[in-house]
């Protein structure tokens, strides 16, 4: 018995018109699945196939946390997620991803293992940044990036940086230009 073989569904052989599955997706998974972005985990999943005439259509509700490296600090916390997406499988010759949310698989197997999808539907419900709250960073990580954090004086402003660049293209500008730059320019200046 391989270690994902209790998240096949046999879609051939169902009987009723819908079914419910429940799984849940713990430390183990998530070290099966072997990814080094995630790998730690407790999430609930219910899975919902519902048969209709011509395909099955199953529908994922994701609920759990998942243990993330801060942007931040890089010290793991706790990322809650909650999700619900969407699949529709059909029967075919063989085994294919037609897009994003349909699947053909071939209809003498007429059994689709849905481990991969919602580690996939996991790993997208993550929020692209995630920083520990506000005092709960790694005390060492944040003292040394405040020592390269740029904080504005009171009286210096954006609109005084902004100047300052200015002043900074207008001494490039007076600085003498290799004329192989010139060269380059006339040929953008034709296009």
């Amino acid at each position: 018995m391989g270690k994902f073989d209790k998240y096949k569904i046999d879609l051939k052989g169902m009987q009723a018109d819908s079914c419910r599955y429940e799984f849940v997706l713990d430390n183990q998974f998530f070290a099966d699945i072997n990814n080094p972005d995630l790998n730690k985990g407790y999430v609930n999943v219910v899975l919902s196939v519902k048969k209709t005439s011509r395909a099955f259509e199953l529908h994922f509700q994701t609920d759990g946390i998942v243990w993330v490296p801060c942007d931040r600090c890089l010290d793991e916390m706790e990322q809650p997620i909650t999700s619900e997406d969407e699949l529709v499988v059909k029967f075919g010759a063989e085994y294919a991803e037609e897009n994003d949310n349909l699947i053909i698989i071939p209809e003498d197997e007429g059994i689709i293992n849905v481990a991969w999808f919602m580690y996939e539907f996991v790993v997208l419900a993550i929020p692209m940044k995630h920083v520990h709250a506000p005092g709960k960073c790694n005390k060492l990580m944040s003292r040394a990036l405040n020592k390269h954090l740029r904080v504005l004086s009171d009286d210096e402003s954006d609109s005084d940086i902004s100047e300052n660049a200015d002043d900074m293209l207008e001494v490039k500008e007076d600085t003498p230009i290799d004329p192989r730059w010139n060269e380059l320019k006339k040929i953008l200046d034709n296009n």
